[in-house]
């Protein structure tokens, strides 16, 4: 007779974010064990996506009142108040939000999940050591969901020097607005908080070891942010931290003191790391489940989300090429019908990956870039055509009195399937998603333009002239 104290269920999920989106009703008859260590509904909700364009939103307000003189209205930002924005943001919204879905998933309304609050290990094979409160326990189960997702990248000289450091997860909750800040890295994360704070009245310093911010987007885009950015931000490209020091200044506050490879100092009242996010399948002892991982620390999976352990399954950040919220929620989607149909398995689609940048300016982006569609094209025997079309070439962006913005197309010069979509500029990241449907139905853009109207004078006029420019074979 089995001596196992361990108690069993049908299935175990690790991680509230994407990992709590559980269809109804096809899993009420499932026992579930869910998971989570932190607060209900992960990054996204409570540190990540939707507090950060909470914020983002206060700026473009401030940042619009700023401008505003442009358009013959004169007009200036009395004040920011600052715990107004985070009531707003936090004790209105997102924590009762949290809170909420927590209650939810322990109170009578899902009689067949039990919530466990403390860290996940794999002990075993579909076996985890975890807990609720104070108590250490071990679960097992049929089959395990790793939504465990990822965590703020900090290099080691910053954990070293001792200061004072802030990562997404706690900059929004500052007691106050600091005068100056520091922000390290040249990101997506770095620009949006950056565009947040400087809004907001802060002098920013962005310190970036590569010659240009947003590196991942195409290099026509990565390099008009960084002249537009470089005009509101003091951007330190190609440069490096050679050493971190705390000082008291002059009110007694306590100020971080950064030296410079470039030979010069920077200093603020806060120090934001945004270098980059890792994947937390590291903190989860995952060869005792028989589960691998990449070099870089993701999680191996299939097409289907299946891991190398049988009955395991990984999702989102934890195991994709794509740290992306919508991408997590479309890998959720998939694993949740796998995990009930075995014989009917469906596979993730990353064909056509869409992401955007909420900072100023906005940026959205789908597809290939042109380096890369050209790269493909000779490799495919086949060639590409691309057009840039300024903002300013169109009744709105004259409205906008817009002289940076952009739209940039790639498509193939045979077929006319678009090939990538890049948009820096105001609504950038509305306007792409014309262009992921184009590219997830294979429309031909020649039939795109010419068999639909086009609002006039709305923004998509872009998209149209865009693809009007565009020269095929």
């Amino acid at each position: 007779m089995s001596t196992d104290t361990a108690r069993h269920y049908d299935l175990i999920i690790i991680g509230t974010g994407s990992g709590n989106s559980i269809p109804s009703p096809a899993f009420d008859d499932v026992s579930i064990a869910l998971v989570e260590e932190g607060r209900f509904g992960g990054t996204c909700l409570n540190v990540g996506c939707i507090p950060t364009k909470m914020y983002v939103l206060a700026a473009d307000a401030a940042r619009n009142v700023s401008e505003a003189a442009r358009l013959g209205v004169h007009a200036h930002v009395d004040s920011i108040d600052w715990d107004s924005i985070k009531e707003r943001v936090f004790a209105k919204r997102i924590d009762a939000i949290a809170d909420g879905g927590e209650a939810y998933r322990r109170g009578p309304q899902t009689p067949n999940i039990d919530v466990y609050d403390r860290h996940a290990v794999f002990v075993g094979p579909r076996r985890i050591r975890t807990g609720q409160g104070d108590e250490e326990m071990e679960i097992t189960a049929d089959q395990i969901i790793i939504a465990a997702g990822s965590r703020t990248k900090v290099p080691g000289f910053v954990r070293e020097s001792g200061v004072k450091y802030r990562t997404n997860n706690d900059i929004m909750r500052l007691e106050k607005l600091p005068e100056e800040m520091i922000i390290l890295g040249g990101g997506f994360i770095a620009t949006e908080f950056a565009h947040v704070f400087s809004s907001l009245g802060v002098k920013v310093h962005v310190i970036v070891r590569s010659g240009a911010m947003n590196r991942e987007s195409d290099a026509e885009v990565s390099k008009r942010f960084t002249e537009v950015a470089s005009r509101d931000w003091d951007v330190r490209l190609n440069t490096l931290i050679d050493d971190l020091r705390e000082e008291t200044d002059e009110s007694g506050e306590t100020v971080t003191v950064a030296s410079l490879s470039d030979g010069t100092e920077v200093r603020g009242g806060v120090f934001l790391v945004a270098t980059g996010r890792v994947p937390n399948g590291d903190l989860m002892k995952l060869a005792a489940g028989g589960i691998e991982m990449h070099d870089d620390r993701r999680i191996v999976v299939d097409e289907h989300g299946r891991t190398t352990a049988e009955g395991v399954w990984a999702l989102g950040d934890v195991s994709s090429p794509h740290l992306l919220k919508h991408i997590a929620n479309h890998e959720a989607k998939v694993v949740f019908h796998n995990v009930l149909n075995p014989d009917d398995l469906r596979s993730f689609d990353h064909r056509y990956v869409p992401s955007a940048v909420f900072s100023h300016p906005q940026i959205g982006q789908v597809g290939m870039t042109e380096d890369e569609a050209r790269e493909w094209a000779e490799a495919n025997g086949t060639d590409v055509t691309v057009k840039v079309q300024n903002y300013g070439d169109v009744a709105y962006g004259w409205a906008l009195e817009d002289r940076d913005g952009f739209a940039k197309l790639i498509a193939d010069k045979k077929t006319g399937l678009l090939l990538g979509a890049h948009f820096i500029g105001e609504q950038a990241a509305t306007l792409v998603q014309q262009c992921i449907q184009m590219m997830a139905f294979e429309q031909d853009v020649r039939e795109v333009v010419a068999k639909q109207h086009w609002i006039h004078p709305a923004l998509p006029e872009v998209i149209e002239n865009a693809i009007l420019g565009l020269e095929f074979n």
